[in-house]
């Protein structure tokens, strides 16, 4: 009997040792691994209880001046949690003195010592209390709940396996500190990187993008939108990622408003979702631009310009604080969003306070380099200054000569002034064919282009449904008038019919009556039938068609009063150009032309012209009427129609050709033939 008791006493603690065996190489692999510093002291709390069969436990960390904080706990006391009861005072004065000590301890339950300062334990249980860091330095302490009925051995074992399990503990802890060194320096790397480009440029929108680029790399948000003051409105300059803005785009009218608001308030904005408590034209703006944008939160921290005379503000450890720091003039907004990211406010705040001082000052200091008397001159002579340098300085000289020259050669030489112009060829003796009645339909087109007529020659038949009907009418009207004014003269005219004065009276009355609405209505019957007679339109000269596939064009077709159907030319005719001259160009040729005709009235403009069908011949011709007024062409704009009369025979001439044509207007310097055009346009969009 007692051979199996031992047996079994031997396997269970066989069996014990492995699994506390396992516990340890798991606190062992959490050592190693990079959890938070909830979940280790979670995963190492747990584990060690479990192993120490314990009743509970405590990890605490050093908070502001080194004070105990509570991290993780398992079945702590009530009373220990209260930091106002007596227990919970003498408890954290016992954990002051063992962070002081720096040495574990096994503290017996419902004691204390001599010393207040040394505290003591207010519970039942057994502590067993270890310190928790590395290299001397106290990080935290765990605190073990034991049953107290245990062997001093034992209990000396428990501190022993506490310590332990804290020596390995430490290595997370080193861990852990090497990270924070590693992010920190990788921090500090790309804090010097953004300080020393962002500085670089005295540009302001350089430095904008730069600050937009180079602040969302060192922030690890989203996006970032720097945007300048101007006026009283913002407007954004830059946005991370983007080489060029669309300002008329939703997104950007909507982000500008929002910040012109936010800088008008004076103080910084944070949107992580909710609107409450914001000024209502605030609240709306932004959720107009959330809509727009999708973005999950987001801060709007206006640019001050830094004073002289203030230092530079320190990092706060709340965003945007550093603005407080400042108090001169807003020059901009700094906006920054999360739109997928989710970076806690804590971790973006100093980072913030960074790239904020930086850009506040790179901003300010671009704002007062461009806002210098002609900085933009300045800026360019001063990179032109390699011109008068070393051995540069013959050849700006020689150069400088040459440009002389010819600008004094363009000032004196005397050049053609001549004014262009486009326009067409046309023939002199043409007519233009016109629909006589109004709501009229094409239903047959006699001739085609090229063909040959008479004057008087059927061209178009013309069909109106109104003159139609009010013919047929009228028509009925005129054979009823007819019937009855016949049947009135044979009752007057019949002799053997009985026939009382006053019958007679009656007749004659109406006869009377009767004749004038036949007369009457046999006139608008003859100027029904010319009407008609009007829908086939004639020729109205001898000569050629020149409308181009009229039967295709014109067939069918509803036409109105007055539009043009066809075009007939001449053959034996002179021909003419008809030009459009621009406005622009009118004041010059009726300057010269007045001064012309005054010195010799029977001569006018010259004119030189090709055209397109034949672009390598020259023509001549010479201008025999300019329009007074100036109207709206279809293709060139406000234009001036002149015609011009040509001097010599064009082969094979083509109604409508296109053509380009100087204008003769004397002799002027080389420079006003050339740039006269330049100029006005100068003082027309530049200086009025």
């Amino acid at each position: 009997m007692s051979t199996g008791s031992s047996q079994v006493s031997t396997e269970t603690i066989e069996k014990t040792k492995q699994q506390i065996r396992g516990l340890v190489g798991e606190i062992s692999q959490l050592a190693k691994s990079d959890l938070s510093p909830e979940e280790f002291y979670s995963a190492f709390l747990t584990r060690v209880v479990q192993a120490l069969a314990a009743v509970g436990g405590a990890v605490w960390t050093l908070g502001e001046g080194k004070k105990p904080q509570l991290a993780y706990q398992i079945n702590l006391s009530d009373k220990l949690l209260d930091k106002d009861s007596e227990d919970a005072l003498k408890h954290f004065r016992l954990l002051d003195y063992i962070i002081a000590s720096n040495n574990g301890t096994l503290v017996p339950p419902l004691s204390g010592a001599g010393d207040e300062r040394m505290g003591g334990n207010p519970t039942r249980q057994l502590l067993v209390i270890s310190p928790l860091g590395h290299d001397q330095q106290v990080e935290g302490i765990v605190e073990i709940f034991q049953r107290p009925d245990t062997q001093p051995a034992t209990q000396r074992g428990y501190l022993t396996f506490l310590q332990q399990m804290c020596t390995l503990a430490s290595e997370w802890f080193k861990n852990r500190q090497l990270r924070q060194f590693s992010d920190r320096h990788s921090l500090w790397s790309q804090a010097d990187q953004f300080a020393r480009v962002v500085h670089e440029s005295l540009e302001p929108r350089a430095a904008a993008y730069t600050i937009a680029n180079e602040g969302r790399r060192l922030l690890g948000c989203d996006r970032v939108t720097v945007a300048l003051l101007k006026g009283r409105k913002c407007v954004v300059e830059a946005v991370s990622g983007q080489d060029t803005l669309d300002n008329r785009s939703n997104v950007v009218t909507l982000l500008g408003n929002l910040a012109t608001r936010v800088v008008a308030s004076g103080e910084p904005l944070w949107y992580s979702g909710t609107t409450e408590d914001m000024p209502p034209q605030i609240e709306q703006a932004i959720e107009d631009y959330v809509d727009q944008s999708y973005t999950k939160s987001l801060g709007v921290i206006p640019l001050r310009k830094p004073n002289p005379n203030e230092a530079t503000a320190q990092p706060s450890g709340e965003a945007g604080d550093s603005d407080a720091a400042h108090t001169g003039e807003i020059i901009g907004a700094l906006i920054v969003e999360q739109i997928e990211s989710d970076i806690p406010r804590e971790i973006l705040a100093p980072r913030l306070d960074l790239v904020y001082e930086h850009a506040s000052r790179a901003l300010a200091n671009a704002i007062d380099h461009n806002s210098l008397f002609l900085m933009p001159v300045w800026r360019t002579l001063g990179k032109a200054s390699w011109v008068v340098k070393g051995r540069a300085l013959p050849k700006t000289i020689t150069i400088s000569v040459v440009l002389l020259t010819l600008l004094i050669g363009s000032i004196i030489i005397p050049w053609d002034f001549d004014m262009r112009a486009k326009g067409a060829l046309q023939p002199v003796s043409r007519r233009e064919v016109y629909v006589p009645e109004d709501n009229s339909r094409v239903v047959n087109v006699l001739v085609d282009n090229g063909a040959l007529v008479k004057p008087g020659d059927p061209l178009i038949e013309l069909q109106n449904d109104t003159i139609l009907l009010t013919l047929t009418q009228v028509e009925g009207e005129l054979s009823s008038a007819q019937e009855e004014l016949s049947a009135i003269r044979n009752r007057i005219t019949d002799t053997k019919a009985q026939y009382t004065e006053q019958e007679r009276e009656r007749d004659q009355s109406q006869l009377g009556r009767v004749s004038v609405q036949v007369a009457s209505l046999q006139k608008r019957l003859n100027i029904l039938k010319k009407r008609q007679d009007g829908l086939t339109v004639r020729s109205p000269i001898a000569g050629r068609v020149i409308t181009w596939d009229a039967k295709k064009n014109l067939l069918g077709r509803p036409v109105g009063i007055g539009q043009s159907l066809l075009t007939v030319a001449a053959d034996d005719t002179d021909w003419e150009l008809e030009l459009y001259m621009p406005e622009r160009r009118v004041k010059h040729l009726s300057s010269f032309r007045e001064a012309l005709k005054k010195d010799h009235p029977t001569e006018d403009l010259k004119v030189d012209y090709i055209l397109m069908t034949d672009p390598g011949t020259y023509h001549q011709g010479v201008v025999t009427d300019v329009h007074g007024t100036a109207e709206p062409h279809e293709e060139h704009g406000n234009m001036v129609r002149i015609k011009v009369k040509t001097f010599d025979k064009v082969a094979n001439p083509r109604p409508g050709a296109t053509v380009t044509a100087d204008v003769h207007c004397g002799k002027a310097p080389l420079i006003v033939s050339v740039l006269h055009e330049a100029w006005e346009w100068i003082e027309a969009n530049v200086m009025f």
